[in-house]
């Protein structure tokens, strides 16, 4: 089974002064959870898309589900965790309970506030997962990447035709994903950035699949606008 897991945790403290999560806020008249939640609904292959967010925000989120969405019988809404990764494991919990884990059972994650996730990333995502256990979308870098060690002074600058962004989805073997996040340290927990690196840090592959440059992030006030003019684009 395939399973979608929209990860709507986030409080928006970079949006600014905004009333609410950013996940909930409008693009073209519409809550950006709406629009990225139906680019996995219209998805054939899911079993399920499970919506993860702040207990808080549950029945709001619940409420517009059932506004925008005309048969919401596939949309399961769920309570988050404490982190990113705490969350999907949450998602896998109710996947095991309630339709069992086997080791083909893939999760498709991906953050709520992409709403111009394409259906060919989703497509590639469950194609490579199913093949390969893990999967992360990215784009080349186009920026030269500078790391600094003390965020002072620079200690490196890699390569960039070997440097990528990631984006999400993020796809995976949900039974290999959760017996390799139990089997971390705590320390390692500590530096865990997102669930491609739960693989990274156990010597798993993660296979790349292309992403695209519109595939946003909508995180500051100014991604709001570059949100309205492409959705007036399309």
């Amino acid at each position: 089974m395939v399973f979608g897991v929209i990860l709507a945790g986030g409080i928006g403290s970079r949006m600014g002064n905004a009333e609410k999560p950013k996940q909930f806020l409008n693009i073209g008249g519409r809550p950006i959870l709406i629009h990225t939640l139906e680019k996995f609904y219209v998805c054939p292959k899911f079993e399920k898309v499970l919506v993860l967010c702040p207990n808080r925000w549950m029945e709001h989120t619940k409420n517009l589900v059932k506004k925008y969405i005309a048969d919401s019988s596939k949309i399961e809404v769920l309570e988050g965790g404490a982190t990113r990764n705490d969350t999907i494991m949450n998602s896998i919990a109710y996947i095991e309970k309630n339709y069992g884990l086997d080791d083909e059972t893939v999760i498709v994650t991906h953050d709520s506030v992409r709403p111009f996730v394409t259906h060919r990333i989703i497509e590639e995502n469950i194609e490579k997962a199913t093949e390969f256990d893990a999967c992360d979308t990215v784009i080349p870098a186009t920026d030269t990447i500078v790391r600094s060690d003390d965020n002072a002074i620079i200690s490196e600058i890699p390569e960039r035709s070997k440097m990528y962004q990631g984006q999400t989805p993020q796809s995976f073997k949900a039974k290999k994903l959760k017996e390799l996040f139990e089997a971390l340290s705590d320390e390692e927990k500590e530096i865990l950035t997102d669930a491609a690196k739960i693989f990274v840090l156990k010597g798993q592959k993660v296979h790349l699949v292309e992403g695209e440059v519109s595939n946003i992030k909508i995180t500051y006030p100014y991604d709001l606008r570059v949100a309205e003019a492409l959705i007036k684009e399309n």
